[in-house]
């Protein structure tokens, strides 16, 4: 079973051909980071534009690597939401009409649901139900995962996602856009590492909070005696990991899962990820960081699980078929 998959939700247009939901035949993903650097962020107008020029020539590069034509396609998927609106459309919308043009079904995915799927890429299979850590720009989740398309949502952010509160502290730091690993590339250079930024605990809650750590930055930033930035960089770093892996490890115990998976552009980061597994007495899954950003190989891994769902009116996602003319009801339960 082959799917053609295609992501726009912000600001990196990509596809991939997956098979079978577990191997990513191919992944091709045009950033837009130096068009975004200027502003420290996305600016969605720049967006989309650029969703629109990209778009068709990452799609013939993602069949061409995957040695793959129209006619060995079984299905088409794309990002539905959550993301940019305008970003949305014009992957969501070129989806649909090449799954119009060429009879195949259209499966719309959740977003936050996909990054969660990328850990379907790797050799293991992660074992059922299992807690989702999904750390991204945008989301900062916890989510218990039951099965396949059937999530409960235990925890978020407050306020600024971890991604987030990553692009907004590098900006403090005189860093570049996107945030992540300049900031953490900057902290591994740290010759002291005594400082101590506060950690939100939101003790008896699930949820995050990173406003807080964002303005003891500032003040740090901002003292007579301040420190390097390397030794904040590095400061901050430690805090968002605790507090991400700390939780995430304890939700776990809680509700008597069978693994944790990590997911999204945060996963990617090495404190985390170590932290994740020193912490979790669980199996511990995580993609490689390739597949932890948005990418279009998790959004096929994502379809493949909802394709058998074509024809059921009660599943989660319904699948848009050229044939059924089925309608769309999108996001998670």
């Amino acid at each position: 079973m082959r799917i053609l998959a295609i992501e726009s939700s912000c600001d990196e247009t990509a596809a991939a051909v997956v098979a079978d939901g577990r191997r990513a035949l191919s992944s091709v993903v045009a950033s837009q980071d130096a068009h975004h650097a200027a502003t420290g962020g996305v600016v969605p107008e720049v967006a989309a534009r650029q969703h629109l020029r990209a778009l068709l020539p990452v799609v013939r590069r993602a069949l061409s690597d995957a040695e793959c034509g129209w006619d060995d396609l079984d299905a088409i998927a794309a990002t539905a939401g959550p993301g940019l609106p305008g970003a949305l459309v014009v992957g969501f919308n070129a989806a649909r009409g090449l799954a119009y043009a060429r009879g195949l079904p259209l499966i719309p995915v959740d977003h936050i649901e996909g990054h969660v799927c990328a850990n379907w890429l790797g050799e293991a299979e992660p074992p059922l139900p299992a807690l989702a850590l999904v750390v991204s720009g945008g989301h900062t989740e916890l989510l218990l995962m039951a099965e396949h398309g059937r999530f409960r949502r235990l925890g978020g952010t407050r306020d600024d996602a971890a991604g987030e509160a990553f692009d907004k502290v590098a900006r403090l730091l005189g860093l570049g856009y996107p945030g992540g690993p300049p900031l953490s590339a900057l902290a591994r250079t740290a010759q002291r590492r005594t400082l101590r930024l506060p950690r939100a605990w939101l003790r008896g809650s699930d949820d995050f909070s990173f406003s807080g750590l964002k303005t003891a930055v500032l003040h740090a930033t901002q003292a007579p005696n301040a420190p390097p930035a390397a030794e904040i960089a590095w400061a901050f770093e430690q805090a968002v990991a605790d507090v991400l892996s700390l939780k995430a490890a304890r939700a776990a115990e809680r509700e008597g899962v069978s693994a944790l998976l990590l997911a999204g552009g945060v996963a990617a980061n090495g404190c985390l990820r170590a932290l994740a597994r020193e912490r979790c007495a669980l199996p511990v899954f995580i993609p490689p960081p390739a597949l932890c950003t948005d990418n279009a190989a998790m959004i096929g891994a994502a379809a493949f699980r909802h394709l058998d769902a074509a024809c059921d009116p009660a599943a989660p996602l319904e699948v848009y078929s050229t044939a059924a003319r089925g309608g769309l009801r999108l996001g998670m339960r």
